[in-house]
């Protein structure tokens, strides 16, 4: 389980990018973060990761409070705290499995990781995953010849490699086609489930975060102002999130995926 008390992060004397969150998300959960540009969603996942530092609060991974752990026992952290990009963040001169693998980078000795030696266990659990994310054909395959579907994969096989208890997953389906899009979002809470993982997106996509998430949390100036189900997600809710628009246009489209796919 994840747990956040009171989270903030203030930039400068003036910028306060998140107020007091407060939050929990249990294991097998997939949370949803939506909200407008600048609402604090990529800060809020940062700071549970501590690529940014908060400013006060604690953060809770199981029973472990980590937000004052010293270097070395933030990377021993960390190793259970699989991260998904937006960018990919593939070596685009190396093969698929050479980057699956670097998932494991923090959990080997130097020469290991120099040589790119790692345990034959490792390896098998590097085609397992190749073969659960779809892409057991593309081993050999260098990163910089893959569509942005492909390399989302390779981003979750490498992120589940380090067999996490937490995944936080920043705009997964930016830069993909629709279809794409929900095959990325269908699979990443398949794993989930299989897996029992706590998962955190931060996505744009509200119809597709009503699709495929448990829970959504909407942002607004970097304080929390809808926690509850897709269901509830109203058009009056998504005005207070993003402001005054037309929202039933949104929901009505939501109804169209939604058949099409169960079609």
């Amino acid at each position: 389980m994840l747990r956040l008390e009171n989270v903030t992060k203030q930039y400068g004397s003036r910028l306060q990018a998140l107020h007091p969150i407060s939050l929990e998300v249990p294991a097998g959960q997939v949370l949803a973060l939506i909200g407008a540009s600048g609402a604090g969603k990529s800060t809020l996942i940062r700071c549970i990761n501590r690529l940014v530092e908060p400013t006060t609060g604690q953060i809770w991974l199981h029973q472990q409070e980590i937000t004052r752990l010293p270097p070395k026992a933030l990377r021993r952290v960390r190793r259970k705290i699989g991260m998904i990009f937006q960018e990919y963040a593939l070596i685009e001169r190396l093969t698929v499995m050479e980057n699956v693998l670097s998932g494991q980078l923090g959990s080997v000795n130097f020469w290991q990781s120099w040589l790119r030696r790692f345990p034959p266990a490792t390896i098998t659990a590097a085609f397992e995953l190749l073969e659960r994310v779809g892409l057991p054909e593309l081993v050999d395959r260098r990163a910089d010849t893959l569509s942005g579907g492909q390399r989302q994969r390779v981003g979750i096989a490498r992120a589940l490699l380090q067999n996490p208890n937490l995944l936080l997953v920043d705009e997964p389906t930016a830069s993909l086609d629709p279809k794409t899009a929900r095959q990325i979002m269908r699979l990443i809470t398949e794993l989930a489930e299989e897996r029992g993982l706590a998962v955190i997106i931060n996505i744009h996509d509200v119809p597709l975060a009503q699709m495929f998430a448990q829970r959504i949390v909407g942002l607004k100036a970097g304080q929390i102002v809808y926690d509850g189900t897709p269901q509830g997600l109203t058009p009056n809710e998504l005005t207070q999130i993003y402001g005054e628009e037309d929202w039933s246009h949104a929901r009505d489209s939501e109804s169209e995926t939604k058949v099409a796919v169960d079609a």
